[in-house]
This record gives C-alpha cells, structure tokens and sequence, in this order.
C-alpha cells in the first residue's frame, strides 16, 4: 500500500534545503548574538547602594565598589552578604538577557547548553 502525501507536504530536495538555509541562518544570528551580549556589562547593588557589582556577559565579575562606611570589621558576615547578593544579582540579569536575546533569535525554541 502506498502512501499518498498531498502536494506542498512531504520533503522534497527544494524543502530541506530551505530548511538547511534556514538552520544556518539561525546558526549564524546566534552567534551574532552570542557575541554582543558577551561585550554587554550587566551592574547590580545591594544594601541601598553599599555595595555594587558589575559581570560582563560572560558572568564574570568586572567590578566590585564597597562604600566605605559599610565596612564594619566587627560584621564582615554582613559585608559578605551584600557582596553575594550584588554579584548574584548582577549575574541574573545577565542570565535573562541572554536568554531573552536568544529566544528573539530562536523563535522560543529551548536550545540547551547556548546559554
């Protein structure tokens, strides 16, 4: 018995290789952005601007300011603290841009490990 698949359905040569161009440009426009949010900086503070951080969009921390007056030898726990929930945050942003920024790329497609 053979199957009987409508015109315009199925996969033809001209089909898959519209969807090869299509794969690479994706491909392509990943890796543009992939490299603009790797050059953005992402800053976020804590304890009412005490302490503030900076990641590129590698994650990486760039920068890190602590207000002197929060500096207190007696509570290095809190310093640490405000230090963690800046880097932290700073990071997380940095997370929903490149996943925001992908997900216009991919059409919402969840491509692991891009990101």
């Amino acid at each position: 018995m053979k199957a009987n698949i409508p015109r315009g359905m199925g996969g033809g040569p001209s089909n898959m290789q519209a969807m090869l161009r299509q794969a690479q440009k994706m491909q392509e426009d990943m890796a543009r952005v992939q490299q603009e949010l790797e050059e953005r900086t992402y800053t976020a503070t804590a304890g009412g601007n005490a302490v503030s951080a900076t990641v590129d969009g590698k994650h990486q921390l760039t920068a890190l300011t602590v207000q002197p007056d929060v500096i207190d030898p007696d509570d290095a726990e809190m310093l640490a603290d405000l230090v963690m929930a800046a880097v932290n945050e700073a990071q997380r942003k940095a997370s929903q841009d490149a996943e925001e920024s992908m997900g216009k790329v991919t059409g919402g497609m969840n491509m692991p490990g891009m990101f």
